[in-house]
C-alpha cells in the first residue's frame, strides 16, 4: 500500500497555515496578510486552497474567548479559517479512544507550545491538508534590513517560499531577523557583570541560544538580528540542512511525506518543543530557504501591520514590568526543559552537566535580580525550576519517547482511513475493517 499521495496528480494544493497563539494580536495578523497570503498562493504554478487552523489558548496571558473572533468578514470569503476549541480537543480526544488509551490521548492533545502543535497537525491530517505551515503570533513577513544608520523593510513571500520547497523536501525552514530572543539589552557594570550575564546565559543556553551568539548581537546591534539582503531578496541559496535544528515557526511540513515527521514534545509547561521535534528529524530531508520572519519578541512594532515601518529599531532594555516578565517567564521555559535537553544529547555526563549548570546559577542569580526594577520576578525561581526538572528528567525522557510512539498510531489510522481500510460507525463509535490485507502499513 501507498502510504504518501502523490501531489502531482491533485488539482490543487491544500495549503495550511497553523496558528497556536495565546495573543489576541493574531486576529491583527491574519486580518492584515490573509490578501497577501491569497496572492502569494495565486503565483504558484498549481491551484492552492489557503486552511487556516487557529487554536487559541485562554490560560496564556488571560484573553477572552470572544477575543478572538475579531477577524473581519472578508477573511472567510477569501480563505478556510478553522478554529480548534477546547470542545475540538475533547473530542479529538474521544474520536481517538479506539486506538489511544486517556494517557496517551492526554499526553497527545491539549494546550502549550508542542501539544498545541501536534494537535494542530491531528486536524490537518484529517482536513487532508497537503503542506502544513506553523507561524508564531508575534511574526510579520517582512524582513527587516540596516543601511547605514536607517532600517529598510521588504516584504517576503512566506507562503510561495515554503510551497516551492515542498515539491521536493520533507520540512521547510527560514530565516528570522528583530528580536529574535526575547533577551533584552543589558548594559554591563554596577548592577552585573559580563561575567555573571555569561553565567546565567549558559545556564539557560539551549541549540538556538548560546552566550557567544547573545555578546555578538548585543556588541553589534544592541541584541537586533539584520536581515541579509541576498537571503531577504530571496536570491540567497536554499540548501539543505544537515545538523536539522529547526524552530517551531516559520516552518512547514509536507504532510504527504508524514511517516517522516516527527511529533513535538516539551516537558510539562516548558518550552524546547522544536528542540525536541529536531532531535528526531533522521529521515526527513530538511531545507533551509530564503525568506524571513520579522520576531516582534516584545510585541513594540505591531505598527508593522499598518505598513508604518520604523527607520530604526531600539535596543530594547529592561525598563518595563512587561519587558521584564517577558523575559523572566522565557527563562523559566528554558529552565525547565533544560534538563531535558542535556539528557537527550548527553546521557554519560548529565549530572556532571547539571551541577555545572547549578552553580553557574548560583553564582548570577543575584545579579540578575538586581536588574529587576519594575516588577516582581525573582530569578532564584529559575534555579529552583532547574533542580525541579532535573528531578524528573527520566520521566520527562519518558514521555518524550512515547509521544512518537503515540503519533505513530495515529498516522497509521491516518492512512487506514484515508485508504478504506477502516470507517466509522459514527452512531456506535465502532471501527469497521474492511475485508481487504492491512500488510507493510
Amino acid at each position: 500500500m501507498k502510504e504518501e499521495r502523490d501531489i502531482f496528480t491533485k488539482n490543487i494544493i491544500n495549503f495550511g497555515i497553523g496558528f497556536e497563539a495565546g495573543r489576541v494580536n493574531v486576529c491583527n495578523l491574519i486580518n492584515t496578510y490573509y490578501k497577501d497570503m491569497v496572492e502569494q498562493a495565486s503565483r504558484y504554478k498549481t491551484p492552492v486552497k489557503i486552511t487556516i487552523f487557529l487554536m487559541y489558548d485562554l490560560q496564556y496571558q488571560g484573553a477572552k474567548e470572544e477575543d478572538f473572533y475579531n477577524i473581519k468578514p472578508e477573511v472567510f470569503k477569501a480563505i478556510d479559517l478553522k478554529y480548534i476549541t477546547k470542545e475540538d480537543i475533547e473530542n479529538a480526544k474521544k474520536e481517538s479512544q479506539n486506538f489511544l488509551t486517556k494517557q496517551e490521548s492526554d499526553l497527545f492533545f491539549g494546550y502549550g507550545h508542542a501539544k498545541g502543535r501536534n494537535t494542530i497537525m491531528y486536524f490537518a491530517l484529517k482536513e487532508n491538508i497537503d503542506y502544513l505551515m506553523f507561524w508564531d503570533d508575534d511574526e510579520y513577513p517582512m524582513a527587516c534590513l540596516k543601511e547605514g544608520k536607517s532600517v529598510t523593510w521588504k516584504k517576503q513571500d512566506n507562503i510561495l517560499m515554503h510551497l516551492k520547497a515542498m515539491e521536493h523536501s520533507t520540512i521547510s525552514h527560514g530565516y528570522h531577523c528583530g528580536y529574535v530572543s526575547p533577551i533584552p539589552y543589558v548594559e554591563f557594570g554596577e548592577d552585573i557583570s559580563e561575567e555573571s550575564f555569561k553565567n546565567f546565559i549558559e545556564a539557560i543556553s539551549n541549540e538556538v541560544i548560546s552566550w557567544d551568539s547573545i555578546k555578538q548581537k548585543m556588541l553589534v546591534n544592541y541584541g537586533i538580528t539584520y536581515a541579509d539582503k541576498d537571503l531577504s531578496d530571496e536570491n540567497g541559496l536554499e540548501y539543505v540542512m544537515k545538523d536539522k535544528w529547526v524552530v517551531a515557526t516559520n516552518l512547514c511540513l509536507n504532510l504527504n511525506k508524514v511517516r517522516e515527521i516527527p511529533a513535538f514534545y516539551n516537558p510539562p509547561n516548558a518550552r524546547g518543543e522544536d528542540t525536541f521535534f529536531s532531535t528526531k528529524l533522521g529521515k526527513a530531508k530538511v531545507v533551509k530557504i530564503p525568506v524571513y520572519h520579522f520576531h516582534d519578541g516584545f510585541l513594540q512594532y505591531t505598527g508593522i501591520m499598518e505598513n508604518e515601518f520604523p527607520k530604526s529599531l531600539s535596543k530594547i532594555k529592561m525598563n518595563s514590568a512587561k519587558i521584564e516578565k517577558r523575559f523572566y517567564k522565557a527563562c523559566i521555559g528554558w529552565a525547565r526543559y533544560k534538563p531535558m535537553l542535556m539528557y537527550v544529547t548527553n546521557k554519560e555526563n548529565y549530572l556532571q552537566n547539571s551541577e555545572i549548570m547549578v552553580n553557574k546559577l548560583n553564582n548570577s542569580i543575584d545579579n540578575m535580580n538586581r536588574l529587576i526594577k519594575h516588577s516582581d520576578c525573582d530569578f532564584r525561581n529559575v534555579l529552583e525550576e532547574f533542580k525541579a526538572y532535573s528531578s524528573r528528567v527520566v520521566l520527562d525522557y519518558q514521555d518524550y519517547q512515547k509521544i512518537n510512539r503515540i503519533w505513530n498510531k495515529i498516522k497509521k489510522r491516518h492512512v487506514l482511513e484515508e485508504n478504506g481500510f477502516i470507517t466509522i460507525n459514527k452512531d456506535k463509535d465502532d471501527i469497521i475493517f474492511m475485508n481487504q490485507t492491512i500488510e507493510n502499513i
